[in-house]
């Protein structure tokens, strides 16, 4: 089955990142040893230890998540049989204690996968921040909406995702390999169930490690049109927002950072809420109706906002003007009031 390899620029610095050209080639672009110089990275190259040692001193003491995996799933973490729960459980405990026992895993022949998701990078490790950190400029991405987060564990599988930020997934520690779906392949990627979520997105219900084209047979149109992105410690890939993903860290002990940022005002709502209102509010009516209520969206969501506004007077736009602070507060305090009538 082919499989699209995500394309490669090699030979940039960190302060020459093309953004223009990934931002407008709307795919993904691995950033060939971008952070290779970083001591986390160096570090890592000689042993985990080594890089377990300089993260720790940076650590700041902040608690982490960590999900504890049993051996016989093979470090997916995922649903159980009926995806009423999820197939791990989650324990809270500092950083120490975590790396503690991935190194006494090193020589058990079946250790649990621990896998410590989505740390605020910052708030964890502050103190090794000035010398392993990108410094991000470009007009569109705002320091107010920029957020690094920090992932660690042993080898595991975070199931195929999607996010609403754009990413530079930065790896440090470990080989990694993101397998990347285009959004128009939600239909054929068998979304699993809005809850419980691993990480409060929704996941595949397929494996990538043994797709079951029986059961999701458009799964394997999805994987045509996928794109393949392995990483050496020191890469950054960089991919669009909505994009789905499949993280599999390989080794014994894998570190990530990556950098999310969106491009819309703060104000703006999660267009996930939208999607949970339209189940509410439109899902289960009658086909004609539904096909009536796709055109208002087109015409007021998907179009130009010009349109609907374009005959009206300006004092008259109300919501269909400009979207702006004031406006989002009025347009919240809307829908709660009508939503607890």
């Amino acid at each position: 089955m082919s499989q699209t390899a995500a394309r490669v620029i090699e030979g940039i610095k960190a302060n020459q990142i093309p953004y223009d050209e990934l931002f407008s080639g709307n795919e993904p672009v691995i950033l060939r040893g971008l952070v290779s110089d970083w001591p986390i990275v160096k570090a890592g190259k000689d042993s985990a230890e080594k890089a377990m040692d300089l993260l720790l001193s940076g650590y700041t003491g902040k608690s982490a998540k960590v999900y504890v995996g049993d051996p016989e799933d093979g470090g997916r973490f995922h649903y159980n049989e009926d995806c009423t729960a999820l197939n791990y459980h989650v324990d809270t405990i500092n950083v120490e204690e975590m790396f503690s026992r991935i190194k006494d895993g090193f020589n058990q022949p079946n250790p649990p996968y621990l896998y410590s998701p989505s740390m605020v990078y910052s708030e964890a490790f502050e103190g090794i921040q000035e010398d392993n950190s990108l410094r991000l400029e470009h007009q569109s991405i705002k320091p107010d909406q920029l957020v690094s987060k920090i992932w660690i564990g042993t080898q595991s599988i975070a199931s195929a995702h999607f996010d609403l930020p754009s990413n530079l997934a930065c790896c440090l520690v470990g080989k990694r390999r993101f397998t990347l779906f285009p959004p128009n392949q939600i239909h054929n990627i068998y979304p699993g169930p809005f809850n419980p979520t691993p990480g409060g997105q929704v996941i595949t219900m397929a494996d990538l490690r043994d797709p079951d084209f029986e059961t999701y047979p458009r799964f394997k149109e999805a994987l045509e049109n996928s794109f393949i992105a392995d990483m050496e410690p020191g890469d950054v890939l960089y991919y669009p927002s909505m994009w789905w993903h499949e993280v599999e860290a390989k080794n014994q002990f894998n570190v990530m950072v990556n950098y999310w940022w969106v491009t819309s005002p703060f104000f703006m709502a999660d267009p996930l809420h939208a999607l949970m209102l339209g189940i509410l509010a439109l899902r289960d009516r009658p086909e004609n109706v539904k096909e009536a209520w796709k055109e208002v969206f087109n015409y007021y969501l998907f179009g130009p906002s010009d349109i609907p506004r374009g005959h009206l007077p300006e004092a008259s736009h109300g919501v269909l003007g400009e979207l702006d602070e004031t406006m989002a507060r009025r347009l919240r305090a809307m829908l709660q009031q009508s939503l607890n009538r």
